[in-house]
């Protein structure tokens, strides 16, 4: 029998529990995954579509969770439209192309997902038609995430060069913001033809702005891409890091959920405003804690998300140091809990 649980909390709809997925459930914390990485890249595995789509669906069968994360990276989309980009283990994406100016913009092309990212689509197909009976999530990164790496050159800390762009050349960046949103369009509708059932748009360095700015350089991106993938009945969720200062924002976008980091509690988003259906937020590092601060923490998450439609995750992503144990018997902590609402 398929799950649909989290979907209906996504729709705000009354659930028998509370579903839960982990944000990098399907990581260096799964002894199956640290044995393919012995062998294969992350850009190698990801190429390959019936080994994806076996870690894909490990720890859903390890842990009971409610939905499956496809197995990719944000930066996936880039190389087809013209950036050089590679996955550097203990970096991340690092880009030897970076984008200067609009003449660096107009040059990139235009992605044809099935064409240029088969081995993804396949790998949806062989998830959502041979291998599981919970919800798929497909994700994207966000376009001020996307093209902080386009800009920067890899990840940073402060972001100098992308505000700098923003702010100085604006018309270089909003038609950057356009064709980073035109090829996330293309990608996700493909994710969900193929056989997605919910997107995550990890806006994860979007806090990075402070509110007036993200309304006028990145809202009107994210909300032409919000709506073409909502338009497929697919729910979205927006998550990022340190952003509880754009709950608001966000709020407007059209997701359906909104994903909390551990710093602000589901009370807190209420609080401010936010009346749809809500992510989190455990902090990840309590995973390393006794079981019962665990099992304290995940309590107060618990009754404060209970009626609201809440889907349980943690503030961020799984980290390495994490026994499978811990998150196998935190998945049937929040089933059985939350039952008893």
């Amino acid at each position: 029998m398929f799950n649909d649980t989290i979907i209906k909390a996504a729709k705000g709809e009354k659930t028998d529990y509370t579903p839960v997925w982990f944000m990098r459930q399907v990581g260096r914390s799964q002894p199956e995954y640290n044995k393919v990485k012995e062998k294969y890249s992350l850009l190698e595995i990801t190429r390959q579509p019936e080994l994806t789509a076996y870690l894909t669906a490990t720890p859903v069968e390890n842990y009971n969770v409610d939905a499956a994360v496809l197995y990719k990276d944000i930066v996936s989309p880039l190389a087809p439209i013209g950036i050089d980009v590679d996955i550097k283990p203990g970096i991340g994406p690092v880009i030897q192309n970076p984008i200067r100016d609009i003449k660096d913009v107009e040059k990139l092309g235009e992605l044809d997902p099935y064409k240029d990212l088969d081995y993804i689509y396949k790998t949806i197909e062989i998830l959502t038609k041979e291998k599981l009976n919970v919800p798929l999530i497909g994700f994207c990164g966000a376009p001020f995430t996307v093209a902080s790496y386009m800009i920067e050159g890899g990840p940073s800390k402060n972001y100098h060069r992308t505000k700098q762009m923003m702010y100085n050349q604006p018309e270089t960046w909003f038609k950057l913001m356009d064709k980073l949103a035109d090829m996330n369009i293309r990608y996700l509708r493909a994710q969900v033809e193929s056989g997605a059932s919910m997107i995550q748009i990890f806006d994860s360095w979007g806090g990075a702005l402070n509110s007036e700015d993200y309304a006028y350089y990145l809202s009107p991106a994210m909300k032409k891409i919000i709506s073409s993938v909502k338009e497929m009945g697919a729910p979205v969720i927006i998550f990022g890091i340190g952003a509880s200062h754009l709950l608001s924002e966000w709020d407007d976008l059209g997701t359906d959920v909104i994903g909390l980091d551990w710093r602000t509690s589901i009370d807190q988003a209420r609080a401010a405003g936010v009346k749809k259906a809500l992510q989190g937020n455990l902090d990840p590092a309590l995973l390393l804690a006794d079981w019962d601060v665990i099992e304290k923490q995940t309590k107060t998450i618990l009754d404060q998300g209970k009626n609201n439609g809440h889907i349980f995750n943690l503030g961020h992503g799984v980290f390495p140091e994490v026994d499978p144990e811990t998150l196998r018997k935190l998945t049937s902590f929040v089933h059985e809990y939350s039952k008893g609402q």
